[in-house]
């Protein structure tokens, strides 16, 4: 546990540090920068930070394939929800090819 502690204030801070360098701040709206911000804004402390990193590495993969799987589900049922979310990407996307 204090190894995975440690290795979590390492990658935060080599996260803080590339922050630290890049020219455009709004290009990294990920979840961890945003905590590393509300750090620099003094509403979060860097325990608090570390916390939820950590949560969102242990917590985040059971979580997330639980959640994709019903999500996924109730479309399947609801197929004019589908259609609806198939409409607002291609509103989005236009002709640009769908991306990870």
């Amino acid at each position: 546990s204090k190894d995975l502690k440690g290795a979590m204030e390492i990658l935060i801070e080599q996260k803080r540090q590339m922050l630290s360098t890049v020219e455009k701040l709004d290009e990294h709206t990920d979840f961890a920068s945003q905590l590393i911000f509300a750090q620099n804004r003094g509403d979060l402390t860097a325990e608090n930070v570390n916390q939820c990193v950590l949560e969102m590495m242990i917590a985040a993969p059971d979580t997330l394939s639980v959640t994709l799987f019903f999500m996924l589900i109730l479309i399947a049922e609801h197929p004019t929800v589908e259609e609806e979310m198939m409409r607002e990407i291609e509103t989005v996307m236009g002709k640009q090819e769908l991306q990870n």
